[in-house]
C-alpha cells in the first residue's frame, strides 16, 4: 500500500518537533553527554532523511531552497557510518537547519492537504 504524500510531510514535522522537545534547553555539550537524547535525535534525523527521499522530485524542485540531497545524505551517513557521527554536524542541524525545514514542511502540508 502506497502512502499519501502528506504522510511524509507529517513524518518529517513530527520528527522535527520531537527533536525540538528533546533538545530544548540543551547545549551541544549537554547533547554530546546524554546518550539517550543523542540516540533519539539521531533516530529522528534518520526518519527525516528517509521521509524526504520519498518526496517526488517535482516537489523538491518547486521548494528548491531546502537542501534535499544533504538531508538524505545525512540520513545515509547516520545509518551507514554510525561510528563516525560528528556532534558538531548534528548540533548544527538541530540549531540551524530544522527551523527552515519545519517551515517548508508546514507549507507543503497545507498545500497538499
Amino acid at each position: 500500500m502506497q502512502r499519501e504524500l502528506k504522510a511524509y510531510f507529517e513524518d518529517t514535522l513530527n520528527a522535527i518537533e520531537k527533536i525540538e522537545r528533546y533538545t530544548s534547553g540543551m547545549s551541544k555539550e549537554d547533547l554530546n553527554h546524554n546518550d539517550m537524547v543523542l540516540d533519539a535525535v539521531v533516530r529522528n534525523l534518520e526518519i527525516i532523511g528517509e521521509a524526504v527521499k520519498k518526496i517526488p522530485i517535482e516537489v523538491r524542485v518547486e521548494y528548491c531552497d531546502i537542501p534535499w540531497r544533504k538531508i538524505a545524505g545525512l540520513r545515509d551517513i547516520l545509518i551507514h557510518e554510525y561510528f563516525g557521527i560528528n556532534i558538531n554536524i548534528i548540533w548544527d542541524v538541530v540549531e540551524n537547519k530544522l527551523s527552515p525545514l519545519k517551515k517548508t514542511m508546514t507549507e507543503l502540508l497545507n498545500d497538499y492537504s
